[in-house]
């Protein structure tokens, strides 16, 4: 079978191993010149290197599994660490808390800084846990749109289990009932942002997402996250996977039904199947105009984008670790800002500084700074006004948390190089629709049934992965796209072949 796979963003990368891995004979086009997507990397002049896009690895295991697929121990060519830490939490307050890597740990450690009694964080934890067995392999690891997913067991158990979900409360509600005390609600609240969600609309059910990082774990590839791009990318290479970098798909082809190939450069180059790894809005826009829209699915709200520093900083703090997370004052009325396209004059800033473990991303006695603030999807804003009042402002906090005597230029003083990326960039970048990092939000209950299925129901073997559509964004989900669709894609040869 020959195979064309749009994107080299992270879930195209893995199903084009899948598929090379089975006897596909795969070509992957990249309008960029290399592989990742967001996940790609850049060095800012002064010696600072720099992950473009997300700075959190969890769930290994579904990076492992493709070199086991081609037959290979991933330990030759893939290395990561489990971090002993997830997060270090700032509040205005002057509360400080550093997130255990471990649920044991974390919920001695929560008991001991926050108002919330062990065994009520434990049981919380465990309800955490029990979601994920409920529903995340269910829901996660298959099609929603396959009759043959709601027929199996599993899944009709889970449904009856619907009532103690928490599907018709949202996350902030489940948080504040379980916890009580505000910093810790605020804590696990801003887990609803790992799919650009808001914690006072997300259901409930979303507050089994601690669980992937603290039953599974957290980690750090070797090199820095570029390094799982380019893993999978070489694994491709050494299974015959051919790249076709600088190479913009103009359309998708189609034979009545059935898809015909894609046409780049005005060419039309046949294919038996078409795997779209680009952002589903803009595949409907720019490669399969005559298509019909799904407009229910299409047109549901955006999830937020982010407005991006990177920094290089001439001098270290020790008392920031890998991830870093300072909080606002009010976390409502930053995501009701959010909701009406603005950004608070108060934000939650979010410092990751990956040379604390690779060093080599920034000059001895130096760091690296990846600076972000949740903003809005690109609707018209003033984007450069509204970055620059953004800026002013984040250097200031920051520089309050960290010297509560300084100035408010003092920060500014340690900034030696710097790039900055908004909802404008992003979208330019990496090609999602109004620079949303995940597609579509999960700010209703029904919002996992309404992404976009993982093959085409007007299409017969074109199929979608990607953070835009089932079952979502982030890592671990794009990863499972890409197992979803091999699967799909592999019931199909089985049907057709003679």
């Amino acid at each position: 079978m020959k195979t064309a796979v749009i994107g080299a963003g992270i879930a195209g990368l893995a199903a084009a191993v899948r598929l090379a891995a089975v006897g596909h004979t795969v070509d992957v086009y990249e309008a960029n010149d290399g592989p990742g997507g967001k996940l790609t990397e850049f060095s800012l002049p002064g010696g600072y290197r720099f992950d473009f896009g997300p700075s959190l690895f969890t769930m290994p295991q579904y990076v492992d599994e493709l070199f086991a697929l081609a037959g290979e121990n991933p330990r030759d060519h893939f290395n990561y660490t489990r971090l002993p830490e997830v997060c270090r939490y700032w509040w205005p307050d002057g509360t400080r808390f550093t997130a255990p890597a471990s649920t044991a740990d974390l919920v001695r450690s929560a008991a001991k800084t926050f108002d919330v009694p062990e065994q009520a964080m434990q049981d919380f934890m465990d309800t955490a846990a029990r979601k994920y067995e409920l529903t995340g392999r269910t829901f996660l690891e298959k099609s929603l749109h396959k009759a043959s997913t709601w027929l199996d067991p599993q899944v009709a158990y889970a449904m009856l289990k619907i009532p103690g979900l928490d599907l018709f409360k949202s996350m902030h509600e489940v948080h504040e009932a379980a916890l009580k005390d505000p910093r810790l609600v605020q804590l696990f609240d801003r887990f609803a942002t790992y799919n650009g969600s808001n914690p006072y609309k997300a259901p409930g059910l979303l507050s089994m997402i601690p669980h992937f990082e603290h039953h599974f774990g957290a980690y750090l590839p070797a090199g820095g996250m570029y390094d799982i791009a380019t893993s999978i990318y070489e694994l491709g290479q050494r299974l015959g996977v051919r790249y076709h970098f600088n190479q913009r798909v103009d359309k998708i082809e189609r034979a009545g039904a059935q898809v015909q190939g894609i046409r780049v450069n005005s060419k039309l180059i046949r294919y038996d199947t078409v795997v779209c790894n680009m952002d589903v809005w803009l595949a409907y826009e720019r490669l399969l105009p005559e298509a019909k829209r799904p407009k229910l699915t299409l047109h549901q709200q955006k999830s937020t984008s982010a407005v991006i520093f990177y920094w290089g900083i001439d001098r270290e703090f020790p008392e920031l670790g890998l991830h870093n997370i300072f909080f606002s004052q009010d976390y409502a009325s930053e995501f009701a800002k959010l909701e009406r396209g603005d950004l608070s004059d108060d934000v939650t800033i979010y410092v990751n500084v990956s040379s604390k473990l690779v060093p080599a991303d920034a000059p001895p006695g130096h760091e690296n700074w990846f600076v972000m603030v949740n903003a809005p999807a690109d609707t018209g804003q003033d984007w450069n006004a509204l970055t620059a009042r953004l800026r002013s402002r984040v250097v200031t906090a920051l520089g309050k948390y960290l010297v509560p005597a300084s100035p408010p230029e003092w920060l500014e003083r340690h900034i030696t190089a710097e790039r900055t990326v908004g909802p404008p960039d992003i979208e330019r970048l990496t090609g999602s629709h109004q620079g949303a990092l995940y597609g579509t939000s999960s700010n209703n209950r029904m919002a996992a049934f309404l992404r976009h299925p993982n093959f085409s129901r007007e299409i017969s073997g074109l199929y979608f992965l990607g953070g835009s559509v089932h079952p979502g964004g982030g890592l671990p989900l794009c990863l499972l796209s890409a197992r979803i669709v091999a699967d799909l894609v592999g019931r199909r040869d089985t049907i057709t072949s003679p």
